[in-house]
């Protein structure tokens, strides 16, 4: 496998700030005051002296964000501390502290998590302006809601088809050309995909239920969702039966943990597996391609796609200087490539995506990614995960009839939603 991670030489770019706004407790967005213009001490005089910055950032993007800091200090005469904070534990403190006014002015954070802030009011718009343009598409989309941008993201993970090149030269457009193509292989497995158990899977295996045009929610044009279920009706229900035929088959199998299947392709047991860039330091012993995943349906197999970024508090007093830091300095080459090196996720940023998809692997996670689907981040998304999965294991594993228990899903979807 060729896993080599490319330097890409700094391009530091400025830009000046438009009007941005924060959100008061209601979530109701208020006006922050006159924008920033181009020069780079305006959001300094915000505060006087220079201003301090407090910023949350875990062990993974520290060193990346000191280097960005470094030269906004210099450059603005701000100053910026940053806190060390396990990223599992960054969602719920910044809800529980922010309103108390003791949470930071920037933290590192996941897309999905915006429905949950923006419910609680603790999170303002980040103003991009021109600079939206210079980023992936789905990484903007992904931070959008109501109209607005409230993150500046900075790395984009998404899951694809892993192929071992030794045992199938070819990437399969479709899910029956890769199962003959498994089979042709004489691997114990002709495809891996895990499952939880009874649990499901339903991340993993969602490429597969995009391509029969059933996604999860329907998408508002600016990539944004709305609480309105699309997974219902006879496209559901087709997607249902493929679940249960590729059951009955063997294809598909709930036993298959992410353990096993991460070990069984490790081993050459199969040419395919679905999974992400997590997976890939076990692989390191084989020669690998990143492909598209193949399609079930007569649709585009559309897998999630996951941001990371970073959000300002709707608390800060330093609104600003905030948007300074994100804009002009985490938003450059440099700092988006030292992101990318020590998280290892193809760069936000499309120059510093350009510059690591020399690496045929990062460009093929890339591809696949730029075609892909934001993970819903809207708070309704938590009414449904539980009943999606259970019900995608017991129609796998024959427990349950297809249709039946697709349409039980949705009418037990949209009663937790209150529809």
């Amino acid at each position: 496998m060729r896993r080599s991670i490319l330097l890409a030489s700094a391009l530091v770019t400025t830009l000046a700030l438009t009007a941005c706004g924060g959100t008061d407790d209601t979530g109701e967005t208020t006006d922050a005051g006159d924008a920033a213009t181009g020069d780079e001490t305006a959001a300094a005089d915000e505060t006087g002296a220079g201003g301090t910055l407090t910023v949350w950032v875990d062990e993974t993007r520290q060193a990346a964000v000191e280097s960005a800091a470094a030269d906004f200090e210099a450059e603005t005469g701000a100053e910026v501390e940053l806190v060390l904070k396990p990223f599992e534990d960054i969602r719920a403190d910044f809800v529980a502290q922010v309103p108390t006014g003791e949470g930071p002015d920037v933290t590192v954070g996941a897309h999905d998590w915006l429905g949950e802030l923006i419910t609680n009011g603790v999170v303002a718009p980040v103003e991009l302006g021109d600079k939206a343009a210079e980023f992936e598409e789905v990484a903007v989309q992904a931070f959008t809601a109501d109209g607005q941008v409230y993150g500046l993201p900075y790395a984009i993970e998404n899951i694809a088809l892993i192929r071992n090149t030794e045992l199938a030269d070819t990437a399969p457009a479709t899910w029956d050309e890769a199962i003959t193509a498994g089979e042709d292989a004489d691997t114990k497995f002709p495809f891996l995909i895990q499952s939880d158990g009874e649990n499901g899977d339903p991340y993993t295996y969602y490429p597969f239920q995009t391509s029969f045009g059933a996604p999860v929610f329907e998408q508002n044009a600016d990539g944004s969702y709305t609480p309105e279920l699309a997974m219902g009706g006879e496209n559901g229900e087709a997607y249902a039966q493929w679940l249960a035929e590729q059951g009955a088959a063997g294809n598909l199998t709930i036993d298959t943990t992410y353990d096993i299947a991460v070990e069984a392709f490790a081993k050459g047991q199969s040419p395919f597996i679905v999974g992400g860039p997590w997976m890939l330091e076990q692989f390191a012993d084989l020669d690998l391609a990143i492909d598209p995943v193949p399609a079930a349906g007569d649709q585009p197999a559309q897998p999630f796609v996951g941001v990371q970024g970073f959000y300002v508090s709707a608390q800060s007093e330093n609104t600003l200087l905030a948007n300074d830091f994100l804009v002009n300095y985490l938003s450059t080459e440099e700092a988006q490539t030292g992101l990318f090196e020590a998280g290892g996720r193809p760069p936000a940023l499309t120059a510093a995506a350009d510059a690591a998809s020399s690496d045929p692997i990062v460009a093929g996670f890339r591809e696949v990614g730029a075609d892909a689907v934001p993970m819903p981040s809207i708070p309704e998304m938590g009414s449904v995960w539980a009943f999606w999965g259970v019900t995608e294991a017991g129609i796998i594993s024959g427990k349950a009839e297809p249709a039946e228990a697709w349409n039980k899903m949705i009418s037990d979807i949209e009663g937790a939603l209150g529809s």
